[in-house]
């Protein structure tokens, strides 16, 4: 089934395009996932549709959407307000969808999104959201461990997932276990043997992509059906 198109009114002047990948309601597991997309990709990119549509075979309900600098077909990424306002208009949205009503809202994305994501929920007011998914989370630029984007994570107050690539050069599994321990929490952290940010493995490793992708949306659909 094709996704459902509709609109996100960010402010007076602003909206972007957003999708609902809707769970077969045999399946449903009662929750929402709201998937932010990466910094140099829209919520078109393969990536994007296939966890989407994957996800939603399992159950999940996932809304994507576009950032707004996307939208408009820039190609560098709004300043941080703006990028935070934009996802909170999709959080909005989701908890007035009809389609939606009475599911636990979970959020995340790829990288970036997942990032801006991160910092929504260290918001004072973020009492809503009850899980966050992170798919390659960019804890530092590529060769820059000194510039961590940590200092917001103890904020949070929903459990947590981390899906990352062993090779991931925007941040390690040992990196992010060490950013655990620094500041006392307890996510969840499912490692991708061999995978790189967007958890591509070498062909080295003989491991089809497809089937390490499924894995990561089993791991992801089972452990919101647990939250």
């Amino acid at each position: 089934m094709d996704p459902e198109k509709f609109i996100i009114t960010i402010n007076e002047r602003d909206s972007v395009n957003a999708l609902l990948y809707s769970a077969p309601k045999k399946l449903s597991s009662g929750s929402t996932l709201i998937l932010g997309h990466g910094a140099g990709a829209n919520q078109l990119s393969g990536f994007m549709r296939l966890f989407a549509n994957g996800l939603a075979e399992r159950g999940v309900d996932v809304i994507t959407f576009n950032f707004l600098y996307m939208e408009q077909g820039r190609h560098v990424p709004d300043p941080k307000p703006k990028l935070e306002a934009c996802y909170l208009a999709v959080i909005a949205a989701a908890g007035k969808h009809k389609k939606l009503k009475g599911n636990r809202l979970a959020i995340g994305g790829k990288s970036m999104g997942g990032r801006i994501a991160s910092q929504v929920a260290a918001l004072p007011d973020a009492q809503e959201i009850g899980a966050l998914v992170f798919l390659g989370y960019p804890l530092h630029p590529p060769g820059r461990p000194d510039k961590l984007r940590d200092a917001h994570l103890p904020e949070i107050k929903a459990p947590m997932l981390f899906v990352q690539g062993a090779r991931d050069t925007f941040g390690t599994p040992d990196e992010l276990r060490a950013v655990f321990k620094k500041h006392h929490l307890n996510p969840t952290l499912h490692v991708v043997e061999g995978g790189d940010h967007s958890l591509k493995v070498p062909k080295s490793l003989g491991l089809p992509q497809d089937q390490v992708y499924a894995s990561v949306m089993d791991t992801i659909a089972g452990w919101l059906q647990k939250k």
